[in-house]
């Protein structure tokens, strides 16, 4: 049975403001056109969009047509035939889909902010590059218009979100001359969209497996987490992938290997080792997908003792404090040109780390799975935890602390016949 424990709406305890904004600045009235800025602002904290990317599109109200665009392009020109002689508009379409440019575009085409693929990094992972930008021409077929209007319907190409319809807000304001001038647009609108993992995918994509120094028993992810082996196809241990015919940038289907979960991402938390002020944890994601890399990958875990971690090896840390005081979730991600990229199944799957957590008076304890973590997120996707009474339990008080008791005792036993002879 599949396990369905992601959140069926948009909110997000862990991210509560997180959307993407799609800002229409009107920069300039020509008297029958209109010069407009788009800019799209990804505020979540932690969830970013991998390549292919966003595909922005919207539904004109009237016969409007975009003349020209700088920094991104529509994929159809569409039916233009109503323009005799002259240039062209760039598209006639009355939804348009427009697609950013590649990395490498040419100077001309270029404008800030553009050209990443579709792109775009969470706030925390990278705070320079959440924006995509581009401009545009916008008219009327119709001579007798006198202008544009704001268009409705707007998506962004991309599973889980939904957009709501524009609204009018203050202007947006831009700074020049490195920021000794400020200019604004004549008019602003947004469109908010937010994410739902339930209308991203029907099922999980990611699950959690526990193991523990004090027990030998290691605690699979549950199974069917994400789909039932019996039920889907898959790639078995040793076997090659099927050869896929890839389309034209359109991401891969996932092809797992088989498990008793079928998940693409397992992540396995081990409590590693105690010592006498710390004790350590390693983390390992693996990628069991054979035909998708994740690229700038995140993991966000809520853990009470994350308000102590001393240190973090091999990975990026960052804490993530939503409410006040409180500072029990952190994002972890790959460090660049090291890890950042997490490969597709085979060898070379998997990323790992470790980190030292001190041992906080009053709170720290080995018992009732206190040391697992609540959550985990991977990439903003929900994981699915093994059910509690199956964590991995200590020994009882009497079976952990014999050996102990009995190694002083045996001294003690020792050092008085000692003395007596």
């Amino acid at each position: 049975m599949v396990n369905f424990s992601c959140n069926a709406d948009g909110y997000d305890s862990l991210d509560p403001n997180g959307n993407i904004t799609i800002k229409w600045d009107i920069m300039q009235a020509n008297g029958g056109t209109e010069d407009v800025r788009v800019s799209i602002i990804n505020y979540q904290l932690f969830r970013h969009i991998q390549y292919p990317g966003w595909k922005l599109s919207w539904s004109w109200r009237g016969d409007e047509v975009i003349w020209s665009i700088l920094g991104a392009e529509a994929t159809e020109q569409g039916n233009c035939s109503a323009f005799r002689g002259g240039q062209l508009p760039h598209c006639c379409e009355k939804k348009p889909v427009i697609i950013d440019l590649l990395p490498g575009a040419t100077y001309n085409k270029q404008v800030a902010n553009c050209c990443k693929g579709g792109v775009l990094s969470s706030m925390i992972q990278d705070p320079g590059k959440y924006v995509s930008a581009f401009q545009l021409s916008v008219g009327s077929s119709d001579t007798k218009s006198s202008g544009p209007g704001i268009p409705v319907n707007f998506t962004l190409g991309l599973p889980g979100y939904t957009c709501g319809q524009p609204f009018e807000v203050p202007p947006t304001k831009f700074t020049e001359d490195q920021g000794r001038r400020r200019t604004q647009a004549l008019a602003t609108w947004n469109v908010t969209c937010s994410y739902s993992q339930f209308r991203a995918s029907a099922a999980p994509t990611c699950c959690v497996s526990f193991s523990a120094f004090y027990n030998d028993t290691i605690i699979p992810c549950q199974e069917c987490s994400c789909a039932c082996q019996a039920r889907a196809k898959c790639v078995k241990p040793g076997d090659l992938p099927p050869v896929l015919q890839l389309q034209h940038d359109e991401p891969p289907q996932p092809v797992v290997q088989c498990s008793n979960h079928m998940c693409p991402i397992r992540v396995h938390w081990h409590v590693k080792q105690s010592y006498k002020k710390y004790w350590r944890v390693k983390i390992t994601v693996t990628n069991l997908n054979h035909v998708k890399n994740y690229s700038q990958w995140n993991l966000v875990v809520l853990h009470p003792n994350l308000q102590s971690v001393t240190q973090v090896f091999s990975f990026n840390y960052k804490p993530l404090n939503q409410y006040g005081n409180t500072n029990d979730t952190g994002v972890f991600y790959g460090i660049q040109f090291y890890n950042e990229m997490l490969l597709q199944a085979g060898e070379n799957g998997n990323v790992q780390t470790e980190m030292l957590l001190h041992k906080d008076p009053g709170i720290f304890s080995f018992r009732e799975g206190w040391a697992f973590p609540k959550k985990i997120y991977f990439n903003g996707e929900h994981c699915v935890l093994p059910q509690p009474q199956d964590y991995p339990r200590l020994p009882n008080a009497a079976q952990f602390y014999a050996p102990a008791a009995s190694c002083t005792i045996l001294s003690l036993l020792l050092l008085l016949v000692t003395m007596m002879s």
